[in-house]
């Protein structure tokens, strides 16, 4: 049941006004709890008393205007929508009281009580979805919504566009590398974007071939094709009016591209071998680990799809880009492994952590994820054991022309005299000053290349005295061309 306070110093007109909100009902209960007052400050004290979810507020009050106390109101009441209502029509009050952060404004006498129906039923619905991004936006300590777990710069703040996707209906693109989560991120828009339940319909394009994805997403009718022995209802009807995920939508061919178009542009489409139409009522959210706007060059995507498709769009950053958060992922993820494979690893050593902190993770969370699977299911007791990790190698970025690693930068002394091999500091001092100089001194790169956190490079950089940009000092041993 919503609250309404109703302040208006027209007792008659805020008996009707009570007599008539309180007479509606919503699955047979009553919807609304009416509220009333004659003033200004009656008004504010039922205000702090009621915690309405609207303000019906009259321009107009023995004590004060409206205008004067909506800031007081907001702030009483948190972020229940106020609806200014006066019997003046001059456009500077109007203008004066949407600044002031009112959510309408209309004029009297009313023609009828259900006049004001539409208006207060508008207003709940934008603040239930102001509700949903402002609890998004809330994550930011662990920024953990469901399985999407983060506090680095990049997550944060793709964790705040997600807040402000839910509270509209618009064709998202999720796009991302193999791996970093793009259907989680697609069923988090969609559980935020519903106070109820509604389906979320998943299909991964590349997984199916054209004459076969096609009946999958629009549905057929019986005996449309051979073997259709039946009729069946295709993705984007058995959504509903929930969520259809198309994942891997770059790699759907160039026919089927042009028969989805229509669907976006027309919010309508028919079954295989059906004439009837039907309404898309669902939101289409679509995932891809290509580069589209490489892929529309290339002529192998449509550009009026692609520009259809990206009215938002949102990427999500690999792993080896937010390495701060792996020891939050690793906590995360040994929890729901250990609930899958009965097992309690819960101590994870310092060194273990680090090692998991300094991997290429070129299949990001997902090997990750694999990689804690495999350790669990071999550790002995409760703690994760260097032993049990995989050996991988550090792969070079998938940038092209980047430097080779940093471990082949240096090339063992080909000398016998031990007086000319350096200690273990001074080769991994000269490794770094090296690093620093190939990427003129970007840390990020630096990292990259080092394959290091980079909260380990700016403790490693102060303790050999190496600041960004300076110089590089290598006079040890010999050192190889990048190149």
């Amino acid at each position: 049941m919503e609250t309404l306070l109703i302040v208006d110093d027209d007792v008659s007109l805020l008996e009707t006004l009570k007599m008539h909100f309180e007479e509606i009902e919503h699955d047979g209960q009553p919807r609304y709890h009416v509220a009333t007052a004659t003033s200004a400050a009656a008004g504010l004290r039922a205000a702090q008393e009621a915690m309405p979810s609207v303000v019906i507020l009259d321009m107009m009050l023995p004590d004060r205007t409206g205008l004067e106390i909506i800031e007081e109101m907001k702030g009483l009441c948190g972020d229940a929508r106020i609806i200014l209502v006066t019997a003046y029509h001059d456009m500077e009050t109007t203008i004066r009281a949407m600044k002031a952060g009112a959510f309408d404004y209309i004029h009297k006498p009313f023609p009828d009580p259900a006049a004001l129906d539409l208006v207060v039923q508008r207003a709940l619905e934008y603040r239930q979805l102001s509700r949903r991004a402002d609890e998004v936006n809330r994550e930011n300590a662990a920024a953990r919504l469901g399985d999407i777990v983060g506090t680095s710069g990049s997550m944060q703040k793709l964790v705040k566009e997600i807040g402000k996707v839910t509270g509209s209906a618009a064709t998202v693109l999720i796009t991302g590398e193999s791996g970093t989560g793009k259907e989680l991120i697609a069923r988090v828009i969609h559980n935020y974007s519903y106070d109820e339940a509604r389906p979320f319909i998943g299909i991964n394009c590349s997984a199916i071939v054209d004459t076969l994805l096609e009946s999958e997403l629009f549905g057929h009718e019986k005996g449309a094709f051979t073997g259709a022995s039946s009729g069946k209802l295709g993705k984007f009807e058995v959504a509903e009016e929930g969520t259809v995920f198309l994942d891997e939508i770059g790699d759907m061919s160039l026919m089927l591209q042009a028969k989805l178009l229509r669907v976006l542009q027309e919010r309508e489409f028919e079954r295989v071998g059906g004439v009837k139409r039907i309404k898309l009522r669902a939101r289409v959210i679509a995932a891809t680990h290509r580069n589209l706007a490489e892929e529309v060059a290339a002529g192998r995507f449509r550009e009026d799809l692609y520009q259809r498709l990206k009215v938002i769009t949102l990427l999500i950053p690999p792993l080896r880009e937010r390495r701060d958060d792996i020891p939050l992922l690793v906590k995360h993820l040994l929890e729901r492994i250990n609930e899958k494979v009965h097992k309690r690893v819960t101590r994870v050593p310092m060194e273990v952590m680090e090692r998991l902190t300094q991997l290429p993770w070129r299949g990001n969370v997902r090997e990750l994820e694999n990689v804690l699977t495999r350790a669990v299911v071999l550790a002995p007791g409760d703690v994760l054991r260097g032993d049990d990790l995989p050996a991988l190698e550090a792969a070079p970025s998938p940038d092209a022309g980047r430097p080779a690693p940093a471990g082949a930068m240096f090339a063992a002394p080909a000398v016998d005299d031990p007086s000319l091999i350096p200690t273990l500091e001074e080769a991994e001092r000269q490794l770094i000053a090296r690093a620093m100089a190939v990427t003129k001194g970007h840390k990020g790169r630096t990292c990259q290349i080092l394959g290091i956190s980079r909260p380990t490079l700016e403790r490693k950089l102060q303790k050999y005295g190496l600041a960004q940009g300076q110089g590089p000092q290598v006079h040890t041993f010999p050192v190889k061309d990048a190149s």
